[in-house]
């Protein structure tokens, strides 16, 4: 069975979305991008310099290998400036494909709710494709895809912190309820934190300082990329549900001098 993520009019076979930033050179970039098995990779648009050569043979290396980008709007903190820096990254050539990110605190990075839904409505109007990173609050899940973006993408906790899914149940409510795909996006921290959200039911799932920040950034993409392969088998093959008491793998009847034989 063919097992694809699908958002708007992109089709991934892989689930795990990786940022470009934080490596500590071009070469273990590039090595932690093969071993990963990404198909998305997503590049702060503000914090790209073209005229520089290390920026320059990214670039070169991204489309040489046809990864598909999803520029973000990392470090705005207004709507208008999210808006902007879509409309030059669609204009650069980049891709109308995005990931909004509207961020209300400097010192959290967690999301300004109010100015993300306002950047998302004009965006979408515009024929952006939008993957809003936001809080993991089942209702402004809910108004972005009502807004239309092809996905919604809830942290899992703060940007960068490694903590893994703090509110387990909240990404439940939203998965249920959403009919677009979830991402989660920010605090996966090693590889059991990917693969639980992928458990949970969630699309997919993307991380850049799991990675990057590791000891071993390219041996960490290759754990994070078969965690998240094993976590969406796990969903799709359904746990056993869970019980207070032991229950035998193999059963007493039948068996020889047991008073049930």
């Amino acid at each position: 069975m063919q097992d694809v993520l699908k958002i708007g009019e992109h089709t991934f076979s892989s689930r795990l979305f990786v940022g470009t930033g934080k490596y500590k050179d071009l070469a273990e970039t590039r090595a932690a991008l093969d071993a990963s098995g990404a198909q998305v990779v997503t590049v702060a648009v503000r914090r790209v310099d073209l005229s520089q050569p290390q920026d320059q043979s990214l670039f070169e290396y991204l489309h040489a290998k046809k990864f598909t980008l999803l520029p973000n709007t990392a470090g705005c903190y207004t709507a208008d400036d999210a808006v902007r820096t879509c409309r030059l990254a669609r204009e650069a050539g980049m891709s109308s494909f995005v990931k909004l990110e509207v961020l209300g605190d400097p010192k959290t990075l967690f999301p300004d709710v109010e100015q993300t839904l306002v950047a998302a409505r004009i965006l979408v109007k515009e024929g952006f494709t939008v993957l809003p990173y936001t809080n993991d609050d089942p209702i402004t899940c809910r108004k972005l895809e009502d807004l239309g973006c092809a996905a919604v993408m809830p942290l899992a906790a703060p940007i960068g912190s490694g903590l893994g899914i703090r509110n387990p149940y909240n990404i439940e409510i939203i998965l249920k309820q959403a009919k677009v795909p979830v991402i989660v996006d920010a605090g996966v921290g090693t590889a059991s934190d990917a693969a639980i959200a992928m458990e949970l039911g969630c699309h997919g799932v993307l991380m850049n300082t799991a990675i990057a920040g590791a000891k071993d950034p390219v041996n960490m993409a290759l754990a994070m990329k078969l965690a998240v392969e094993a976590g969406r088998l796990a969903f799709l093959s359904g746990r056993i549900p869970k019980k207070l008491y032991a229950t035998a793998s193999s059963p007493l009847e039948g068996v020889i001098g047991s008073e049930r034989s």
